[in-house]
């Protein structure tokens, strides 16, 4: 480094200009292993991660931050509020959608900070190596935060600062240099508060700081690739990506301060979502709708198989059409849970469209979701005559 650009020097500019880019938070960290790098690997041996296997595949290089950048001496941790408005209140065939991802792809958006960020540590040291990261790297992000001092950890297992809440993303600018570095944030913000716990609609939190990702329907509604496990369904309730229960339930979040970011300002159509005409969307328009927006992460196939089943949880007698479409998709996940959904639906319309789609279903799956929603019907009939009976 410079004489002239020392530790001190260089963590001064680089939080400054860190600012000036529209982070809202920022802090400087050694590079080490993470301090919980070994209950992380018990949460994986758990099997708590679910099917995201690109975690474990990982593994070694979560140990410390060189697996992402040689070299590396800091970590300089950033954060960036999302909190622009309110939910609203979904109407009978809508979905709610997680605030994070109402607006641009916060990837894309960070991202190009991250870069700007990069750019500038390289003019004041030409010689160093420099690596932005948001998300997607092989880094505790939330371990390297909180030794940043920017947030405690929650017993919703989100970093939780005074001021922002938990309504903000986290990111890193890896150096080979020496910065100055900030003190940790000790403790837990939450003393004898569990509503998170109490809130989470499957019990995902099993215990205070302890999430089982396979219960989770922020996992369940955007990382799982398969059909929707049965017990689960319900709960879903109007969530067609994400879910924000714990985080709403938590006290500090109440009077987070809003975010200044214009590129999280809720998208046309996504607080909520209409859901029936998400089933006219072929792959070139779910694309071209949804490509920059977090709800690319869950790719057509889930966000339709969502969308299906909150019909179901919520019938809306104008929405068959939408659903009967479903039933012949060619993705066998959007089928076999729109079968599930018009099983729901006590219409002769709904049950010639099963009846009809049981008769060349070649997929096994779908087949039992099929038999299922006849089932269903079944005992709808059953009840029927048992009422008209009396």
């Amino acid at each position: 480094m410079p004489e002239t650009m020392n530790a001190a020097k260089l963590t001064v500019a680089l939080k400054a200009e860190a600012t000036r880019l529209g982070f809202d938070l920022v802090g400087a960290a050694s590079a080490e292993p993470p301090p919980h790098l070994s209950l992380f690997r018990q949460w994986l041996a758990a099997g708590n991660a679910g099917a995201m296997h690109y975690l474990a595949d990982r593994a070694e290089a979560y140990e410390h931050p060189r697996g992402v950048l040689p070299g590396v001496q800091s970590v300089l941790m950033l954060g960036m509020s999302y909190r622009r408005a309110e939910p609203r209140e979904p109407g009978l065939g809508e979905g709610r959608v997680s605030r994070y991802a109402w607006g641009s792809d916060y990837h894309d958006v960070i991202h190009r900070r991250l870069r700007r960020l990069a750019e500038f540590h390289r003019r004041l040291v030409p010689d160093a190596a420099v690596r932005g990261v948001c998300d997607t790297a092989p880094i505790l992000e939330r371990d390297f935060a909180q030794q940043a001092g920017l947030g405690r950890v929650g017993k919703n297992t989100t970093l939780i600062h005074p001021t922002l809440g938990s309504w903000f993303f986290l990111a890193a600018l890896l150096t080979s240099e020496p910065l100055d570095y900030d003190a940790a944030a000790e403790g837990s913000p939450c003393g004898d508060c569990r509503r998170c716990l109490d809130a989470c609609p499957t019990g995902a939190l099993v215990a205070p700081y302890q999430l089982d990702a396979r219960r989770c329907l922020s996992y369940l509604s955007v990382e799982l690739r398969d059909a929707l496990p049965e017990e689960f369904r319900e709960p879903l309730g109007d969530r067609l990506f994400g879910c924000d229960a714990c985080q709403d339930a938590c006290p500090f979040n109440r009077k987070a301060r809003s975010s200044g970011e214009a590129s999280f300002e809720p998208r046309s159509g996504m607080n909520p979502v209409a859901l029936a005409e998400l089933f006219a969307l072929d792959d070139a328009a779910f694309r071209g709708r949804f490509r920059h927006t977090p709800l690319w992460r869950a790719r057509r196939a889930g966000i339709l198989r969502n969308a299906a089943i909150l019909l179901g949880n919520r019938p809306d007698p104008a929405a068959v059409a939408a659903l009967v479409r479903g039933l012949n998709d060619a993705e066998p996940l959007v089928r076999g849970a729109s079968a599930w959904a018009l099983g729901r639906y006590n219409s002769v319309e709904a049950r010639q469209a099963i009846q009809q789609r049981l008769k060349i279903e070649t997929d096994t799956r779908v087949q039992r979701e099929i038999e299922a929603a006849l089932d269903q019907w079944r005992t709808y009939e059953i009840r029927r005559r048992g009422r008209s009976s009396c």
